[in-house]
């Protein structure tokens, strides 16, 4: 275990209380948690305006922030569905190992795509975040879950779930393209992607 000092002194952040397990080739060995570099959406913009290759990216600011975490980040892993979210709790009810699950719910204000059950399942299986063009319901619960998640809105209405939709494709999300591998970054200011790690 590393002293959270050490940590700090590194560049990183982590959530008060928490314990990081390494083994002896200073490899993560705990599951549920996960490190946060310590970076601003804002000064990877600034570092990445001009940049004209499609290599960063930054989301429309329509997203709203309803887990506890509000400042997140992680590989990208992509799923594709519409108003079935039998995918994404097939992801979330899997190890997340830090990783950002990015839901094309084709901007759906119709259904939930994400719940208090799967936002549990998300914080407890070691996502760092979760972001859905669509609805998530339950938001008194979600708020309390040390994990991001970042939505449209919010919507009671459950999605019935028909085994439906894709997983690990190329995605839309507002327009933006996102990949499987991209990296995100999220906090109070917005949401930015990068083909490569940014921070």
């Amino acid at each position: 275990m590393l002293r959270t000092e050490f940590l700090g002194i590194l560049g990183f952040e982590i959530q008060p209380q928490q314990t990081l397990h390494f083994d002896a080739n200073f490899q993560r060995t705990d599951m549920t948690a996960y490190v946060t570099p310590n970076f601003a959406t804002c000064d990877l913009c600034d570092a990445h305006k001009n940049d004209s290759s499609g290599r960063f990216r930054v989301l429309p600011p329509v997203f709203r922030q309803y887990g506890a975490k509000a400042k997140f980040c992680g590989p990208v892993v992509t799923v594709k569905c519409f108003e079935d979210n039998s995918l994404v709790k097939a992801a979330v009810d899997s190890a997340g190992g830090g990783r950002v699950l990015v839901v094309d719910g084709g901007g759906s204000l119709r259904h939930a795509l994400l719940g208090g059950n799967l936002a549990a399942a998300a914080a407890r299986n070691g996502w760092a975040g979760v972001v859905i063009d669509g609805c998530v319901r339950d938001v008194v619960e979600l708020a309390e879950l040390a994990v991001g998640i970042c939505a449209l809105a919010a919507m009671p209405l459950p999605t019935e779930k028909r085994n439906q939709g894709q997983a690990d494709v190329p995605v839309q999300i507002q327009g933006v393209r996102v990949l499987p591998g991209d990296w995100l970054y999220a906090d109070a200011d917005g949401i930015v992607l990068g083909s490569v790690a940014l921070a």
